[in-house]
């Protein structure tokens, strides 16, 4: 991991269709409205939509706040990640205990709560919006959207 390079970020959820792909739109977002250069990325822990398009709610969300997220994929994570990027956010304290399960020994990478690993809102995990309505979904964007500007604070990046 290179501090002078291009910072890389990966946004972990379980399906890689709701918290973890809004994740990865709004931090695109932004840091290209501040002219920060990183690489974010999104992934599951499950393999359950690969392949599949985000939550339709989640792309309707997004959309509704000018950061579309129509043209990602689902994933599932990968044993490479744990090299290629410098920093895994989980969304919720299952993921993170499934990253850390994963990650290994040899891996940099920081594996870290998303909202608790930048101090916001305690311990709390960014909520599954997945069996609840559409206001759920604008609830994470919301959070996920507040959450951005210090996680860039956070991992850096440059012009």
């Amino acid at each position: 991991m290179s501090h002078l390079a291009e910072p890389k970020v990966l946004f972990v959820c379980m399906g890689n269709i709701c918290r973890s792909p809004l994740a990865e739109g709004i931090a695109r977002a932004h840091a290209v409205r501040r002219g920060i250069r990183v690489f974010v990325d999104s992934a599951g822990t499950e393999a359950y939509h690969v392949g599949e398009p985000p939550d339709a709610r989640a792309r309707r969300v997004a959309r509704a706040r000018a950061t579309p997220i129509d043209g990602q994929r689902a994933r599932q994570v990968q044993a490479s990640d744990f090299a290629r990027f410098d920093w895994i956010f989980a969304a919720d304290q299952r993921t993170l205990d499934d990253l850390l399960r994963r990650q290994p020994g040899s891996s940099e990478a920081r594996v870290q709560l998303l909202l608790a690993g930048l101090g916001l809102r305690g311990d709390e995990a960014v909520p599954d919006p997945y069996y609840d309505d559409y206001a759920a979904f604008e609830y994470v964007y919301e959070l996920l959207d507040e959450a951005m500007p210090l996680l860039l604070d956070r991992i850096g990046g440059k012009v």
